[in-house]
């Protein structure tokens, strides 16, 4: 494992000297928080790519394949088609908001008062996506070294916190790309047609497992439907995403360059299918589904390759944790505590801006390993924040871009009854049930639509400079939010 280990330390430090390379470049809250808004097409597809392919995606999708056969991309899949959907239908309006986080938008959209709920919402489900990749750690790093899993997530976390917190979004950006090329050579280009070699190839693999493996909705209709409600729609809003639409250097670029990242997701979800599916057939009677990529990997590789695929899973991980973390520091920093305090987190110098957003990296850094080491299963965790994600903010977001008749009380009812509907219904029903997300929704809709109806339509001047933005004819952010009116 010599050769291996290497690979990996080489790797790890190079993230490093990434970090240190990026906070030459980041010398205003534009350049820290969204790289400048100056990434082209190249950059922009490989980042996008990395951020929304985690550790969730390589080792989650190759167990969904062990687990389920072909059917098992479908995850991965929603997570495609949602990139797809924002890229083709709304972000080219995003990029040119200018803005830099969700509850901005909101503020914008509505005239204000929408930003510290909306900004509460959506810092847990960021921390919570944070701490969820942070623990995976401990499972690559239990393979590479065999190590202790609290060491394992401090050292993994450790190195993601220390390059975000001293590049911001640059050092990100270069980390991400790097990552991106590792993914798509030790993934794409190496373990899957290995591991489909070794199980004996197609027509081996389907003599040797049942039908339903090679069954494209062999994972249930129900199932699928509750993937696209929550991936497909969690990538419409969530706000690591949207803060890597905001780094495009253009709305062309948001555009079409994440539709190339899109397409890729698409790839990568049915080559992580594959590759589960393969395992199944050489080692049909693993104890976790979710241990057949580290198993294949293990056993099946040649030394250094082997090496370069466990980078390729720490590196799938490291773009998801870092992205949600600068995502969660941006919301506690920019919507939560500015806004508490009574301060726009627009006021003060260029260097005021990025040491304020740096320490909020490092504090949120540190919660996230803390409450990384104290958790054992967050699937529950996770599983909260994305129906809190999507009951809460899917409405007022998407209806703050498609209908001009909706109010800020009517946003506000939104998050609230949709939130607290998918809570009690988590109680009720169970955390991992269906019911909670697609009744939150529901109730979420039902209380935008009649709140808006039944209070004063929102301000024309408002709806002027919203439409403003929208077109691109605001350069920058102003300076506070737009009042409503009274």
């Amino acid at each position: 494992m010599a050769v291996d280990y290497t690979v990996i330390v080489v790797y790890l430090a190079g993230m490093l000297a990434m970090g240190w390379w990026g906070m030459r470049r980041a010398k205003s809250k534009s350049d820290f928080l969204v790289a400048g808004r100056r990434l082209g097409p190249a950059m922009y597809s490989g980042t996008m790519a990395a951020i929304v392919l985690g550790g969730a995606s390589t080792i989650g999708g190759v167990g969904l394949g062990y687990k389920y056969g072909l059917s098992g991309a479908w995850m991965v899949f929603a997570i495609g088609l949602g990139l797809l959907a924002l890229s083709v239908f709304f972000s080219a309006r995003i990029a040119r908001l200018k803005v830099y986080t969700v509850s901005e938008m909101l503020d914008l959209r509505y005239g204000g008062r929408a930003g510290v709920i909306s900004g509460v919402v959506m810092w847990a489900y960021t921390l919570m996506l944070a701490v969820t990749s942070t623990i995976a750690y401990a499972t690559i790093f239990d393979v590479l070294f065999d190590m202790n899993r609290t060491l394992a997530i401090i050292i993994g976390g450790s190195i993601v916190v220390a390059y975000s917190t001293l590049g911001g979004m640059w050092s990100i950006t270069l980390t991400d790309m790097v990552q991106f090329v590792v993914k798509t050579i030790g993934v794409l280009l190496l373990l899957l047609p290995i591991a489909v070699v070794k199980a004996g190839g197609f027509s081996a693999m389907k003599a040797k497992l049942p039908t339903e493996y090679f069954d494209p909705l062999g994972i249930g209709g129900e199932t699928i439907f509750t993937y696209v409600l929550i991936y497909t729609f969690g990538m419409l809003i969530g706000q690591d995403i949207w803060q890597r639409v905001f780094t495009a250097r253009s709305d062309t670029t948001a555009k079409w360059g994440g539709t190339v990242a899109g397409t890729y997701c698409l790839v990568y979800a049915l080559a992580g299918a594959v590759i589960g599916t393969a395992a199944k057939v050489l080692y049909p009677k693993l104890p976790s589904a979710d241990s057949a990529f580290a198993t294949i990997v293990k056993d099946q590789l040649p030394v250094g390759v082997r090496g370069l695929v466990l980078a390729a899973a720490l590196a799938a991980v490291m773009s998801t944790s870092s992205g949600a973390l600068i995502a969660c520091a941006t919301v506690a920093n920019n919507d939560i505590w500015s806004r508490l305090r009574g301060v726009s987190s627009r006021k003060g110098d260029d260097h005021d801006e990025v040491r304020g957003n740096r320490l909020f990296i490092l504090v949120m850094g540190v919660a996230v390993i803390c409450t990384a080491i104290a958790l054992n299963g967050v699937v529950e965790a996770l599983t909260v924040a994305y129906n809190l994600l999507v009951g809460g903010l899917l409405v007022p977001i998407l209806g703050g871009l498609l209908w001009k008749r909706g109010t800020v009380h009517g946003a506000l009812a939104a998050v609230i009854v949709g939130g607290l509907a998918v809570i009690g219904l988590m109680a009720t029903f169970g955390i991992l049930a269906n019911e909670p997300v697609y009744y939150g929704l529901l109730s979420s809709l039902a209380a935008y639509v009649i709140v808006s109806l039944a209070t004063p339509a929102t301000d024309a001047a408002v709806l002027a400079a919203w439409r403003e933005r929208l077109a691109g004819r605001t350069p920058e952010p102003l300076a506070e939010p737009v009042p409503a009116p009274q």
